[in-house]
């Protein structure tokens, strides 16, 4: 029997909020309430779930390509009120788009025993994408949940979806 996580990815107030520095449009907002509900039902069947979460140094090298964002302990670093985690959740900060990359994820899924993955969240064609890539080099069963996830740029939504699918074995749902 497989055991599942549910990976938040970026659903932070900078990219979902229409104030936030890199505001991923409407889009970001719409999945709002789908993400809500999968978590709901994840959790009742026993998933594990993890928020990655952008958060960055004031003087983080990503801001020579991106404005300034999700700077730690700021409210642009924050998780979306409607999506706050629950008191036995993970959440896991990272500074690069991968939420592999220098972060405690890979110990969590191993530690928990995790085998499928499911993923929701911001931008489908950055973080959302670079964390599928290191899901599927780790052999992970993956399910990217089409309702959840969004993007400030629908051409490169529409084209991460069916590079994950085909590139990385990933299920879109």
């Amino acid at each position: 029997m497989s055991k599942q996580a549910v990976l938040i990815i970026d659903m932070l107030n900078d990219f979902v909020s229409p104030e936030g520095v890199l505001y991923c449009g409407e889009a970001a907002q719409k999945i709002i309430p789908y993400i809500k509900k999968l978590i709901e039902t994840k959790r009742r069947e026993g998933a594990v779930i993890i928020y990655v979460a952008d958060q960055h140094e004031p003087e983080d090298r990503e801001f020579k390509r991106f404005p300034p964002h999700c700077i730690k302990g700021t409210k642009g670093a924050e998780i979306v009120p409607e999506l706050s985690p629950a008191p036995k959740d993970y959440i896991v900060p990272k500074q690069h788009f991968s939420g592999f990359f220098n972060t405690n994820l890979e110990q969590i899924l191993k530690k928990e025993n995790i085998t499928q993955v499911h993923i929701v969240g911001v931008c489908t064609s950055i973080c959302v994408m670079e964390t599928v890539s290191d899901l599927c080099e780790r052999d992970y069963e993956i399910y990217i949940h089409e309702k959840g996830v969004a993007d400030f740029d629908k051409n490169a939504h529409i084209f991460a979806l069916e590079r994950m699918k085909r590139l990385f074995g990933a299920r879109v749902v």
